[in-house]
């Protein structure tokens, strides 16, 4: 079945140049964006009921953009004032860059993985006396723990924010070709907004083995997959599967 019509479970792109609009253009096909899950920040008050005091630590582990903006949103929030001298330990590049939201960076010492958490180790490692505060989600990555619990380091976590799923009632009667997802915390929003969904010719296309699992066992038919060796990110495999659907079109 030929594909007209796709649904991208997540806030649309801010970048002109977006993979996306691409796909739009080329292939002819619409495509639409909405969050099916959305961040909420936790309260001051629930963190410190976490017993996480942000005096007691002197480095700070951030894996995303969300835990550096809930991180200094909670610092505000409990009028603590973030010392020059605390460490900063960045997941990536990107992240690092957007902490200068933040601070000055040529007064501060900020230390940058490459991409993965794993990568993150040998400079942990090397600062093994600071006490690490995580500012996280409710779902931290169970690789994450692990890897600083290896290092046997002085870390604790805390919930600065949490994955809500968003209320997406204004689509029941809304048909796409393709939903695309990648989260299972997306898989069980679609089925907490609409507990009878059908597939029927809908494809589901998922990112990450997680995903995948959480769709295989809501009954759900997994028709794209990302990443594999030939299509490591999700546009690639959107575009290589609606080329093939819409073949003669």
């Amino acid at each position: 079945m030929k594909v007209k019509t796709i649904l991208v479970s997540q806030p649309e792109p801010k970048v002109e140049n977006s993979p996306y609009f691409e796909i739009q253009q080329k292939l002819k096909v619409k495509v639409d964006f909405r969050p099916f899950i959305h961040v909420e920040g936790v309260s001051a008050k629930d963190i410190r009921q976490q017993k996480v005091d942000l005096n007691n630590y002197t480095a700070i582990i951030l894996t995303s953009k969300n835990s550096i903006d809930h991180f200094f949103r909670v610092a505000e929030e409990m009028r603590y004032k973030v010392p020059e001298t605390l460490k900063y330990f960045c997941q990536s590049e990107a992240i690092a860059f957007y902490l200068q939201k933040y601070v000055v960076y040529r007064k501060r010492k900020i230390y940058v993985g490459q991409k993965d958490f794993a990568d993150l180790s040998p400079l942990i490692k090397k600062y093994k006396d600071e006490k690490f505060l995580l500012p996280s989600s409710d779902q931290l990555n169970f690789d994450i723990p692990q890897t600083l619990n290896n290092l046997k380091v002085d870390w604790t976590a805390g919930t600065f924010y949490k994955t809500v799923m968003s209320d997406l009632s204004d689509l029941k009667d809304v048909y796409y070709d393709i939903l695309a997802f990648f989260s299972p915390t997306g898989i069980k929003s679609l089925f907490k907004n609409f507990p009878d969904f059908e597939q029927n010719n809908t494809r589901i296309a998922v990112f990450g083995s997680t995903t995948q699992k959480e769709a295989l066992e809501h009954g759900l038919r997994v028709d794209i997959m990302a990443p594999t060796p030939g299509t490591p990110s999700m546009t690639m495999a959107l575009e290589k599967y609606i080329t093939e659907a819409n073949k003669g079109k």
